[in-house]
């Protein structure tokens, strides 16, 4: 062969197969879909979109994280955060029946944007500077048919909103991560108040309220219960309303700086800003302030200390219900006994010793507390020793 012709050959091969690692553009089209290494980049390189497999999980999913000057792949976006794929590249994102759809290893549709479209042939899904993966009714439309800022997962990036639609009363919510390497929707979320009171409420498990800003000052541009915006150089808030909806959104002083909010597994919402000097992601500041102040963190049988790492240890007498999830800052199943109870075991008492109480101080009552009238701490001591149901007491002065 002719040494010139070979090396035409191995040069044609090479770009061939790096061509297939990345588009190079910034959309899906009727005939362009995205499978394996494949991603496709925002016009001014700020974001990229493809298959992302977190830390040493084997699950792989549609996301959207930064690129340019960020080093570090952050996601800030999850399409099939509950379903994930194991083989890439026989998955893909494509148009379809004008909708962008993800099909995984054996074909079968598992996310789409899932919206009606008049002229299927010409839509395209189009990722914009902003993070925003927007899908339109061809390259020249200027209105959306979906855009992922109105479907946030974790994380809420300048230009987005977190509303209340006011009609059906239902709030647009920002839910944590499971664990660090599972995107599937956590405990821990963040929305504006159903009450329509003007403020953020976090809640654990979609039910149980532990933080809120406080209503939002207009004057002072800032949440009542958030004094730190009073410092606040990066972001400028402003709220929204109509009869159809009310909604908070941002904007940045300086467009150069790159700053998100994220509900974070921790159960805080963070205020992170990218720094270059560093290359890492600086935190402005959380809330609830302190760890400790998130409902159930530790879980059950958990005891959260403010100034320790980790902040969850077990109590004595208990061991992690998994040490798996722990290690993935995952503390939600807590603790169990590594004992059981008398009460909870039909055979003589353990090593011939009763059941005893250990002192835990600085300890909440729980939201379900029971009371039980008695006249002395002992009383009290022998009503939950004879319940297998109270796991805990306290006793005040007033019986």
């Amino acid at each position: 062969m002719d040494p010139w012709l070979k090396l035409s050959v191995l040069v044609f091969m090479w770009f061939s197969f790096n061509s297939q690692l990345s588009l190079g553009a910034d959309t899906i089209s009727a005939n362009r879909s995205l499978s394996g290494n494949q991603t496709i980049v925002s016009s001014g390189g700020s974001f990229v979109l493809g298959f992302f497999k977190p830390g040493n999980s084997s699950n792989w999913y549609i996301g959207i994280w930064y690129g340019g000057k960020v080093s570090e792949r952050t996601p800030v976006w999850v399409a099939n955060r509950e379903i994930p794929v194991r083989d890439t590249q026989s998955s893909e994102l494509k148009i379809s029946d004008g909708n962008l759809v993800l099909f995984n290893e054996s074909k079968v549709p598992i996310w789409s944007t899932n919206i009606s479209s008049s002229s299927s042939s010409s839509v395209v899904a189009v990722l914009e500077d902003s993070g925003n993966l927007v899908l339109r009714d061809g390259p020249n439309s200027t209105t959306p048919l979906w855009q992922s800022l109105d479907h946030p997962t974790h994380t809420w990036l300048p230009g987005g909103k977190i509303s209340l639609n006011k009609r059906t009363n239902q709030s647009q919510l920002l839910i944590s991560w499971k664990n660090s390497e599972d995107p599937a929707p956590g405990l821990f979320s963040l929305e504006l108040d159903p009450k329509g009171t003007n403020q953020y409420l976090i809640l654990w498990n979609r039910t149980t309220q532990y933080w809120t800003s406080g209503p939002w000052d207009e004057q002072a541009r800032i949440f009542t219960l958030v004094p730190e915006m009073r410092l606040n150089y990066i972001y400028n808030f402003s709220f929204h309303s109509d009869e159809n909806e009310s909604y908070f959104t941002y904007s940045l002083y300086n467009p150069d700086t790159i700053s998100r909010f994220v509900m974070d597994i921790s159960g805080q919402i963070k205020q992170l800003s990218w720094l270059e000097s560093s290359k890492e992601w600086n935190l402005f500041w959380s809330q609830p302030r302190q760890q400790c102040q998130v409902y159930a963190y530790c879980g059950a049988f958990g005891s959260c200390t403010e100034g320790g790492l980790p902040f969850c240890n077990c109590l004595r007498g208990f061991h992690q219900k998994s040490q798996s999830a722990w290690n993935l800052s995952d503390f939600s199943d807590g603790c169990e006994r590594t004992t059981k109870l008398q009460c909870e075991d039909n055979r003589t008492l353990t090593n011939g010793k009763p059941d005893k109480f250990l002192t835990s101080p600085n300890v909440k009552l729980p939201q379900n507390a029971e009371s039980v009238t008695a006249t002395s701490i002992s009383e009290c001591e022998s009503t939950c020793l004879q319940n297998c149901s109270c796991t805990a007491y306290a006793y005040d002065s007033d019986g």
